[in-house]
């Protein structure tokens, strides 16, 4: 090969390399902290407790943020099942109460699945008499909100502020049955498409299983698959699932104590990936030295190349 074909080729090969190395997406995700151990008084983590790998691969970790009422703004969305109809009405004193108990950080709304959309009662706010009046009485039939998973992809594309770095976070209350495919599929396109467009916009996703005791084909069965994929979104997103067997709990309050903790125990993780492609949806996997801490993680992380912004 002549001299100046293998100077042409070894500049190729360095140039490759170099483009190769220096490609990378970043992706943000929401960690909760909580105390491994009731005795224990409080849980803290530091990036160098972490180990990260996105799609099996050594990610860098380049932040890790302990959010507080100061430093992020908190907005949350209660998506309720049009299908239970009356049912739910007498928890309306424990979702009034939670939303009379949210810090000065945080505004909320609601917002009912109906015919696969999130049609929301309002704009999100920090006053109770406001969220107060999005309450209302249920009359849809079994199967009015579609699929519970449409309607959470519809929320996720038409989130109703454009608030940048603020935390997005949905409790769905449903029963989780996709009407399109009520077998358990774990590989569900409708709750696929619900997981991806949610870590798209940020979402984390906390679900609270209540069916209606009028729904026909009401069974264990069809409990277990609607809670599997209730489960399957929240741990997808960072979020917990909520449930009481295959019946409905005396009260949601409990439900609401425990996400209200959740929600004042979270981080901020900015991860760096080696990636080469159009945005996507990626795995997580953390390994964490944190002997007194439990750690809720997402399993899904999206990357991007655009950055990242608290």
């Amino acid at each position: 090969m002549k001299p100046q074909l293998i100077a042409a080729a070894a500049l190729a090969i360095f140039a490759t390399s170099a483009w190769s190395q220096s490609d990378s997406f970043t992706g943000r995700a929401i960690l909760t902290v909580l105390p491994a151990h009731p005795d224990v008084q409080g849980a803290s983590l530091t990036a160098s407790q972490l180990d990260a790998k996105v799609n099996g691969k050594q990610a860098t970790i380049t932040r890790l943020t302990q959010l507080n009422s100061t430093n992020s703004p908190l907005e949350l969305v209660l998506l309720i099942d049009g299908s239970v109809r009356t049912s739910l009405y007498g928890q309306s004193s424990d979702i009034l109460g939670f939303a009379k108990e949210i810090p000065s950080n945080t505004t909320m709304t609601l917002a009912y699945m109906e015919n696969g959309h999130a049609a929301l009662q309002g704009p999100l706010s920090s006053d109770a008499a406001t969220i107060d009046r999005g309450l209302h009485l249920t009359t849809g039939g079994a199967g009015s909100n579609a699929s519970p998973y449409f309607c959470l992809s519809d929320l996720a594309k038409n989130w109703p502020s454009n608030a940048t770095g603020a935390r997005r976070v949905v409790v769905m209350i449903t029963d989780g049955i996709d009407e399109y495919s009520q077998g358990f599929n774990p590989d569900d396109p409708y709750v696929e498409n619900a997981i991806n467009e949610s870590l798209r916009a940020g979402i984390v996703v906390f679900t609270m299983y209540w069916h209606d005791q009028g729904r026909a084909g009401n069974s264990e069965r069809a409990a277990d698959v609607g809670q599997n994929l209730m489960l399957q979104v929240a741990q997808a997103t960072g979020g917990n699932g909520y449930w009481q067997g295959d019946s409905n709990p005396v009260s949601i309050k409990p439900y609401f104590d425990d996400l209200r903790s959740r929600l004042r125990n979270e981080y901020e993780l900015i991860v760096s990936a080696p990636f080469k492609g159009k945005p996507m949806t990626a795995s997580l996997k953390l390994k964490a030295n944190t002997p007194n801490a439990k750690l809720t993680v997402p399993q899904s992380i999206y990357l991007s190349d655009a950055p990242a912004t608290q």
